[in-house]
């Protein structure tokens, strides 16, 4: 079994560890409401050492996680549910301030847990819209009170309510981050966003650093499964090709260490069982100074942003968040 190294975040607790590889629970299916991750494969990654979970109401995942959790207390695989780190997210048909409360308390529920680890706001706007459909109106697009919202976060992290240990945000900009950092009384902990060697978002990591906030990378190989918004950028890529080859490991792993090194989380996903090992073994040996010059110097590509399974053009509300992710 692998052993993953932690990396510090802020909480009610105050300083707490988290494991730096956390293992994504999204798929397009499951978006769609149809459940593609068997509790039993997450069973298989606690077997192997993952211990970091995300997920999101959105996801359709958080019941299987919960179960996985509860089936390896059964089988001795763990000890407590405090040895599994999960990451769940407000969904923006709740990001209202009167929702945030009852959308963490149905997450709980889903999960079969009595608190998450990490909260998250999943996007910095809202969707009027009780179901997702798409495709999704641009009417139903709105912006949110950030301030009101993040009050709301910050009740959910209430010692005395306990419902989760640390709060954060996803897919945020400076700009956004600035905003809350005016008047939060609790600092967002985590920052999710997309980053990858051809989208290295180092602006926003030196950033997020200079205030003590931690990136969690998602799509860290460009989401290259995903037929709706992935691509193959990443595994295609010439410069780590040659580095893969150079190193006798796989391109994947190339990527996910240079994201180690860069001091970011990183939520990385397969349920392909030899990938799923491949994917910790990053850990004892590093990359040299020349090939972290060579990745440096990768062109770098705009992401696409996307809600759920859409992906949303000329949107302005859309059109501003990439700007500022630039």
């Amino acid at each position: 079994m692998a052993t993953i190294p932690y990396t510090m975040i802020s909480s009610s607790e105050g300083a707490r560890r988290v494991p730096v590889i956390a293992m994504g629970t999204a798929s397009e299916s499951g978006i769609a409401g149809i459940e593609t991750v068997a509790p039993s494969t997450l069973v298989e990654a606690i077997k192997m050492g993952y211990r970091h979970f995300d997920t999101t109401a959105l996801y359709q995942t958080e019941k299987a996680v919960g179960e996985a959790i509860a089936q390896a207390l059964r089988l001795g695989l763990i000890k407590s549910r405090s040895e599994i780190f999960i990451t769940t997210k407000l969904w923006c048909n709740s990001t209202d301030r009167h929702l945030v409360l009852p959308a963490i308390k149905q997450s709980l529920k889903n999960l079969g847990v009595d608190y998450i680890d990490l909260y998250l706001i999943h996007w910095p706007l809202k969707l009027n819209l009780e179901k997702i459909k798409f495709p999704i109106p641009n009417e139903c697009i709105a912006a949110i009170d950030i301030k009101a919202v993040w009050e709301g976060m910050e009740e959910c992290q209430n010692l005395n309510l306990g419902l989760t240990k640390s709060i954060g945000v996803s897919n945020f900009s400076i700009k956004r981050i600035k905003e809350i950092l005016s008047f939060a009384k609790i600092p967002p902990a985590v920052n999710q966003v997309e980053m990858n060697p051809l989208w290295q978002q180092k602006k926003l990591n030196g950033f997020c650093k200079e205030n003590g906030v931690i990136i969690t990378a998602y799509s860290p190989l460009g989401a290259v499964s995903n037929s709706t918004w992935g691509h193959n950028r990443v595994m295609e890529c010439n410069f780590l090709q040659e580095i893969a080859q150079s190193r006798g490991k796989t391109v994947a792993q190339i990527s996910l260490r240079w994201l180690y090194e860069q001091g970011v989380i990183i939520a990385v996903k397969s349920f392909n069982t030899e990938r799923m090992k491949q994917n910790l073994d990053i850990f004892g040996w590093s990359l040299t100074e020349e090939e972290l010059n060579k990745i440096d110097q990768i062109p770098q590509h705009r992401r696409v942003y996307l809600i759920g399974a859409m992906v949303i053009e000329h949107n302005n509300i859309m059109a501003e968040i990439d700007a500022e992710l630039d």
